[in-house]
């Protein structure tokens, strides 16, 4: 049992939903990739937020410098040289796939209940 000290220690996290609109081919090679790194899309995706906010970069450049920015941006996306970027370790990314499976798991356990 736990007491309310230990409670005390425990870091509750809200949850938030978001939600992204994304070329279907896209996401369906995204899922297949995930898939294939043993993740969901979802844990990818949190991944990268969680990149995002502990490096406070986004990992490619964004520009707007006329009327083809997104064109613009994907391209710089598909060619930056990403060798010299702050990667998460391998245990910050095992950590990120557990939490995800953990949440996942909680979810599945109050649908049934």
């Amino acid at each position: 049992m736990l007491s309310i000290s230990s409670l005390k220690a425990i870091k509750i996290m809200a949850l938030s939903t978001m939600t992204i609109r994304v070329d279907g081919n896209i996401k369906t090679q995204f899922d297949a990739l995930c898939a294939q790194f043993g993740m969901s899309a979802n844990a990818a995706m949190n991944v990268f937020i969680n990149a995002v906010v502990r490096t406070r970069t986004i990992p490619f450049k964004i520009s707007a410098e006329d009327g083809n920015a997104g064109q613009r941006a994907l391209r710089t996306l598909y060619s930056t040289d990403r060798s010299n970027r702050p990667e998460l370790t391998l245990e910050e990314i095992n950590e990120e796939i557990r939490k995800s499976r953990r949440e996942r798991k909680e979810r599945q356990q109050k649908t049934t209940v």
